[in-house]
C-alpha cells in the first residue's frame, strides 16, 4: 500500500492495473489537495488601499482573510458560512463555506461589495446583508470580438455629456444628441441606415463636451454554428442550439470612425487610410486637453498594429505610433500608455528587436525618443506608469542568468531607461500586487518545489514589512507527493534550452522500464509548463500537476514540455508557429525526450504516447500524423484539428489571413491518411469554443482513409470534457485504460 491510499501497479509487474486502480489513482486530487496549510494567492487591495485581502488552505479548505497594511492586524475578509448559503441558493447546489467556487475577489467601490467570476459569469455580493446577483453585460454581444449578434439590441442608454448638458443616442440608426432630459432630439447624422448603423456602444463624449466620436459599422457575416444536443436534461426530445461563430476569412464588421461638432452640427468622417482593413478598432478614447482622440488598430492579418490620433477640430489622422512585423504581432500582448494623457509620449511594447521590450514614443511623429528596456529577457505585464516620477513598475522573465527563463521577476524603471531596480530576489516565480497608492505591495512566489511565500514590502526601498504567509506541505509530503523534476534539453537550434517537468509513479523502481506519456498544450499564445507551486488546479498554469501524478502512479512517466513556437521567450523562439501549427515544437519535443532516456534508462522511448485538448488535442493529433515514427498512442480532446473550422480570432492571429495554404497544411482532416499509431479522439457534443464538427470531419476522413481509431463523443459535453471534474471522472479512466492497453 503507497502512502496516500493509492494501491498501484507499477511498469514490471505482470498484472495491469485494472478499473479500481484507476479509480484510486483518480481520487488522488480530492485525497490530497485539503493536506497542505497557509498556502496563499496573490493578495487584491481594498479600494483604498489600507488593507489586503487573499485566498490561503486551511483545515478542510480554503480561507479568505484581510489584513491591515498599517497595523498588520488579521480578520477574516467575510462571512463565509452567509456566502456559502447565499450562493447554495442562487447556484441551486451546495455549496461549503471552507470551498467556495472561486479563488479571488475585488472590491467594487468599497469595502462592502465584492465581486468575482464563477467559470464565464461575473458575480456581485454585498457583505452587508450578503445578497449575490449575476452581473448582466448590457453590452451586444460579438461573435470572438468581430462580428455583432444584431439579434440582441445594442445598450442605447443615453450618454451624458461631461458638462451635464447634452446626451447622446442612435435613433433609426442616426446620431441624434438631445439636451439632458428633453425629448427634442437634434439630428447630428444622416447617412445611417440597417446595413451601416451608428453604433451607441462606442459614442465617446470629448472632455470639454464640444465633440463626440462614433463607429459607423457596416455588419459582416454572421455565420451560425448549428449543434444538436441529443439528451437534454429532463427532456425527451433533442434540441437545436444556435451560437453566432465567425471563422477564419469570414466578412467581419467593418467600422468607420466619424466625427462630430455638437455645436456647428458638423460632421467628419475620419480618413481610413491609416487603418485599413482593420481587424480591430479599440474603444475611442479623448485625450485629456479635449484637442484630439484616438483609437488603436490592427490590421487584418496582425501584421501590422498602430495608434491612430485624430484632431478634433480637423479631423486629421496621423499615426502617433505604428508596429510592422515580417510574422505576427502578438495582438493580445500589445501595451501602450499615454503619457499624462496628452498623446505627446507614448510607453509602447514592441518586439522589435526580437524581445518584448518598453520604448518611449513620440506620439506627434511615431518616432522612438529612447529606449525603456533592452536585453535579451522580455517584460512580461506593466503594472504601473507614474507619468509624475517618469517611471514604470513591470514584470519580466529572462533577465537572471543561470535562472528558469520563465520565472517572473518585478523591476522598477525610469522612463530614459536608468535605474532599473529589481524588487523580487528570491529565484522563483513572482506575483507581485500593488497598494493603489503604490506605498506597499504584496509578493507572492514559488516554485513546483516550493510552496507558496506571501510577503508585504514597502515599495520605496523594498523593505519586508511582515511575512504574510508560509505554505506548509508537511501532511502532503507525508501523503507521498513529490515534486515533479525539472528538466531541461537543447533545442532543435542546438543552442537554445527547452525546459520541462518530469513527473513519476510514487513507487518508480530505477531498475524498471516505463512507457512515456507526455501532456502537451503547444498554442502559441502563452507558455504551459507549471512555474509556481500549486498542484491541484489551474492556477499554477497548464494542466493539474496531480492529474499528471494520477496517471504516473499507473505505470507511467508522465512529461510536459514547452517546444519552440510557444510564448515568453524571444519573437524568434515564438515565430516558429507563425504559418505552421503542425510543428507544435515536436523537433524540441522528441529531441528533449531523447536526452531524458540517455540520462535515465527507466524512461522507454520506445512507447511514448501524448495526450492535450483544444490546441493540445490537435497537437496530439499531428504527433501521430506527422511524427507517428515516435508517439505511438496519443488521446486527442477537443481539439481545434483544421484551423478553418475553429474561431477566427486564434486562428488568423496565428496563421494569418487571407485563409492560404497553411490552414491546409496544419489540418488533421486533410492529412488523415498520414495516421500511425492509436488515436482516441474525446469531444463534447455541445463544445462552444471549438466547433465540434472539426472532431467529426477527422473522424469522417480516417473512415475514408480506412485508418482505425476511438471515439468518444458526451451527450452535454463542453469545451472541458477533458478536464476531471471529479475524483471519479469517466473521460479521464476512459484515457487511462487506453494507455494501458496502447502502451503496457
Amino acid at each position: 500500500m503507497i502512502a496516500g491510499g493509492a494501491a498501484l501497479i507499477s511498469a514490471g509487474v505482470n498484472a495491469a492495473p485494472n478499473k479500481a486502480d484507476i479509480h484510486r489513482s483518480l481520487a488522488l486530487r480530492e485525497s490530497w489537495q485539503y493536506l497542505t496549510r497557509d498556502v496563499a494567492w496573490p493578495a487584491h487591495w481594498t479600494p483604498d488601499g489600507a488593507a489586503f485581502s487573499y485566498r490561503k488552505t486551511v483545515e478542510g479548505g480554503f480561507a479568505f482573510e484581510t489584513v491591515d497594511a498599517w497595523s498588520l492586524s488579521r480578520s477574516p475578509a467575510f462571512d463565509q458560512q452567509r456566502l456559502a448559503a447565499t450562493l447554495t441558493q442562487a447556484l441551486g447546489r451546495p455549496v461549503a463555506p471552507l470551498r467556495l467556487p472561486f479563488e479571488a475577489f475585488d472590491y467594487a467601490g468599497d469595502r462592502q461589495t465584492i465581486q468575482f467570476w464563477l467559470g464565464d459569469d461575473g458575480w456581485r455580493c454585498t457583505l452587508t446583508d450578503y445578497a449575490c446577483e449575476r452581473q448582466q453585460d448590457p453590452r451586444r454581444p460579438r461573435g470572438f470580438g468581430v462580428v455583432r449578434d444584431l439579434s440582441v439590441p445594442a445598450d442605447n442608454h443615453p450618454r451624458l455629456s461631461p458638462d451635464g448638458k447634452w446626451e447622446a443616442l442612435v435613433e433609426d440608426d442616426n446620431l441624434i444628441v438631445r439636451p439632458a432630459g428633453s425629448k427634442e432630439a437634434v439630428r447630428l447624422s444622416t447617412d445611417g441606415s440597417s446595413g451601416n448603423f451608428y453604433d451607441p456602444e462606442t459614442i465617446a463624449w470629448s472632455p470639454d463636451s464640444r465633440r463626440l466620436i462614433i463607429y459607423r459599422v457596416r455588419p459582416g457575416y454572421a455565420r451560425q454554428v448549428l449543434r444538436v444536443e441529443a439528451a437534454p436534461e429532463g427532456k425527451g426530445q433533442p434540441a437545436l442550439r444556435t451560437q453566432l461563430y465567425p471563422k477564419p476569412g469570414d466578412a467581419i464588421d467593418q467600422e468607420q470612425p466619424v466625427l462630430f461638432d455638437v455645436a456647428a452640427r458638423r460632421q467628419i468622417v475620419v480618413d481610413p487610410a491609416l487603418f485599413p482593413n482593420a481587424y480591430e478598432l479599440s474603444a475611442p478614447h479623448w485625450r485629456a486637453d479635449g484637442k484630439s482622440v484616438a483609437f488603436d488598430y490592427v490590421r487584418r492579418g496582425f501584421g501590422q498594429a498602430r495608434i491612430v490620433s485624430v484632431d478634433a477640430a480637423s479631423g486629421a489622422a496621423h499615426a502617433a505610433v505604428t508596429e510592422d512585423a515580417k510574422t505576427f504581432i502578438y495582438a493580445d500582448r500589445r501595451f501602450s500608455h499615454d503619457v499624462k494623457g496628452l498623446g505627446r509620449e507614448i510607453v509602447w511594447a514592441s518586439e522589435r528587436d526580437g524581445w518584448n521590450h518598453l520604448y518611449l514614443i513620440d506620439g506627434r511623429t511615431g518616432k522612438v525618443k529612447n529606449r525603456i528596456t533592452s536585453g535579451q529577457w522580455v517584460v512580461r505585464d506593466v503594472v504601473k506608469v507614474d507619468d509624475e516620477k517618469r517611471q514604470i513598475w513591470f514584470a519580466a522573465s529572462g533577465v537572471n542568468a543561470g535562472e528558469d527563463p520563465y520565472f517572473r521577476h518585478y523591476y522598477r524603471i525610469d522612463f530614459d531607461g536608468r535605474n532599473l531596480t529589481p524588487l523580487t530576489p528570491e529565484r522563483a516565480d513572482h506575483t507581485v500586487s500593488f497598494s493603489p497608492d503604490m506605498q506597499f505591495y504584496v509578493d507572492t512566489y514559488s516554485r513546483v518545489d516550493m510552496p507558496n511565500v506571501s510577503e508585504l514590502h514597502r515599495t520605496s526601498d523594498g523593505a519586508l514589512v511582515q511575512t504574510v504567509a508560509k505554505g506548509d506541505i508537511s501532511r502532503l509530503t507525508a501523503a507521498g507527493f513529490r515534486a515533479p523534476e525539472v528538466f531541461t534539453a537543447k533545442a532543435r537550434d542546438g543552442k537554445t534550452d527547452i525546459w520541462g517537468l518530469v513527473v513519476r509513479p510514487r513507487d518508480y523502481d530505477p531498475a524498471k522500464r516505463y512507457p512515456v506519456i507526455e501532456n502537451i498544450y503547444a498554442g502559441p499564445h502563452d507558455s504551459f509548463v507549471p512555474k509556481s507551486f500549486w498542484p491541484f488546479g489551474y492556477h499554477s498554469g497548464g494542466d493539474k500537476v496531480i492529474g499528471m501524478q494520477a496517471l504516473a502512479d499507473l505505470g507511467f512517466i508522465v512529461v510536459q514540455i514547452d517546444g519552440m513556437g510557444t510564448a515568453n521567450r524571444s519573437k524568434a523562439f515564438q515565430d516558429v508557429a507563425w504559418k505552421n501549427l503542425q510543428d507544435s515544437g515536436f523537433p524540441d519535443r522528441i529531441l528533449w525526450h531523447k536526452a531524458l532516456a540517455a540520462r535515465d534508462r527507466a524512461y522507454d522511448i520506445s512507447r511514448v504516447g501524448i495526450y492535450g485538448a483544444s490546441a493540445g488535442g490537435q497537437s496530439t493529433l499531428n504527433a501521430l500524423l506527422f511524427h507517428g515514427d515516435f508517439y505511438k498512442a496519443g488521446v486527442a480532446m477537443a481539439g481545434c484539428y483544421d484551423n478553418r473550422m475553429d474561431k477566427i480570432s486564434w486562428n488568423e492571429q496565428w496563421l494569418g489571413w487571407p485563409v492560404d495554404r497553411s490552414y491546409a497544411d496544419a489540418s488533421g482532416v486533410d492529412n488523415a491518411a498520414r495516421l500511425q499509431g492509436k488515436l482516441f479522439m474525446i469531444v463534447g457534443e455541445q463544445d462552444s469554443n471549438v466547433d465540434p464538427a472539426s472532431t467529426m470531419q477527422v473522424a469522417d476522413a480516417l473512415i475514408k482513409a480506412d485508418k482505425d481509431f476511438d471515439l468518444l463523443v458526451v451527450p452535454g459535453g463542453e469545451h472541458s470534457v477533458g478536464r476531471s471534474t471529479g475524483p471519479i471522472d469517466y473521460v479521464t479512466r476512459r484515457m487511462s485504460e487506453f494507455f494501458i492497453r496502447s502502451l503496457q
